[in-house]
């Protein structure tokens, strides 16, 4: 089955004004905030880039989208001002964020280019994205740098493009997303933001002294594989694959009767792992994992009922579901799904205790992607719903699928709600990937576009 075709390059210059420093609109507090020990593991240590594509609105007619959301940032970041602070490093590589009150990074720039000649395209690999989003450098610029790196793109139809850059330390996609509808509140003339954003990384501080009572096998390290799996020279390719309704039922219908009323994350990150899983080729006897991202605050009890409405660290624990490449490939899709379904079930209270005191214990170290995928589900962040006076955005979301695959809330060119999962994989591996999702109902169209 032929893969979608490329879509053709697209031309255009942007062109990008010197970056100014935001700081708060009001003077802040000089404090040194401890991050929590979730917060803080080496994984987290990186920027996190977003999109946001809004259309023209001839009720915004004459208002610059530029300074208009500079102007609400700087007066959100009264109510969040850490955000405005740096990060420092102290002993035992324990993050801080110094509240110097500094400011987050803000560039504009135009682009000749009109939204309608993005076509399909209004999603991750979305053409030219290395200058639609400031760039953030290398990893020596995590600490002492700024959290936050916006850049508001004006096109020559009169829409826009809004995208940040956040660090991942200070924040996870809900807890940015508070201080993004705080912006919006502030863009529409509130005078504080609805939910009063709350600190307390305490919430995930190890005890003292630590006792660590689950394993935590996502932190170790794996063995090579027994085979070469891909030439050493061989591309990356970025595409995008759409789910929708009958997809996932078409998925459901393929399980036994007790797991079709499994979650849509489980049962298609199942199918997504088994599918990547064949593509890559791994050796039978490897160890595979799909690395699970659970939010704690979607748990009603335990430590999940105790963390605030407002508050806006990484609440969530890295868990991984793991086997061998031969069993998860030879077993049908529901041997994926329960182990995913088990694997989830396992985080608690205590295990969250466990987890905090392990990663102090070793040193705050990295989760481990040897032959892992990683997965993230947006779909609840609220990353599409913010509405400066443009209307919602026609994407709102995560700007490129990295090593991660993230699950995108996404409505189709023919109006249906689904789920949008860009991946990343070498050439040869993404041709055989993309014709294992094609056997799902014999459909080309999952398939969205490529890079």
């Amino acid at each position: 089955m032929a893969l979608a075709p490329l879509p053709q390059p697209l031309d255009f210059t942007v062109r990008r004004r010197p970056p100014q420093l935001v700081p708060p609109a009001e003077p802040t507090p000089r404090e040194i905030k401890h991050l929590s020990d979730i917060d803080d593991q080496e994984g987290l240590r990186s920027y996190i880039p977003l999109i946001f594509v809004y259309p023209k609105n001839c009720s915004m007619e004459g208002v610059d989208p530029a300074k208009f959301i500079r102007t609400a940032i700087a007066k959100a970041l009264v109510f969040y001002y850490p955000f405005a602070g740096r990060l420092r490093e102290g002993a035992g590589r324990k993050l801080t964020v110094d509240c110097t009150g500094e400011g987050v990074m803000f560039t504009e720039a135009d682009a000749d280019v009109t939204l309608d000649a993005f076509g399909d395209a209004l999603h991750p690999p979305i053409p030219r994205l290395d200058e639609l989003i400031y760039p953030v450098g290398g990893s020596g610029e995590f600490l002492n740098f700024p959290l936050l790196l916006f850049q508001v793109t004006r096109l020559r139809c009169g829409g826009f493009i809004f995208t940040i850059s956040q660090n991942h330390a200070i924040s996870d996609a809900p807890g940015l997303s508070k201080f993004l509808n705080a912006v919006v509140e502030m863009a529409r003339g509130a005078t504080s933001p609805s939910v009063l954003p709350v600190w307390k990384r305490e919430l995930f501080s190890a005890r003292n002294p630590p006792c660590v009572t689950y394993k935590h096998p996502e932190y170790d390290v794996l063995p090579q594989s027994k085979v070469t799996t891909m030439p050493s020279d061989n591309i990356m390719l970025h595409r995008a694959f759409f789910f929708g309704p009958a997809h996932l039922s078409s998925l459901r219908r393929s399980l036994p009767p007790h797991l079709r009323n499994r979650s849509t994350f489980e049962v298609l990150t199942a199918f997504l792992w088994r599918c990547r899983t064949m593509a890559l080729g791994y050796h039978p006897d490897d160890e595979v994992r799909a690395l699970c991202i659970v939010n704690l605050r979607s748990r009603t009890t335990g430590l999940g009922s105790s963390i605030p409405p407002g508050y806006y660290g990484n609440a969530l624990a890295h868990v991984a579901a793991i086997t061998t490449a031969g069993e998860l490939t030879r077993n049908p899709l529901g041997y994926a799904v329960e182990l995913i379904m088990k694997v989830k079930g396992v985080v608690s209270e205590e295990y969250m205790k466990s987890l905090v005191d392990f990663l102090v214990i070793k040193g705050r170290p990295g989760y481990n992607m040897t032959r892992t995928y990683l997965v993230s589900d947006v779909t609840r962040a609220g990353l599409s719903e913010f509405d400066f006076g443009w209307g919602k955005p026609r994407y709102g979301g995560p700007a490129k699928g990295t090593v991660a695959g993230f699950h995108i809330p996404y409505k189709n060119k023919r109006g249906e709600e689904g789920i949008l999962v860009p991946i990343r994989l070498p050439a040869i591996a993404m041709d055989r990937f993309a014709k294992e999702i094609e056997k799902l109902e014999g459909d080309e169209s999952l398939v969205k576009s490529s890079l």
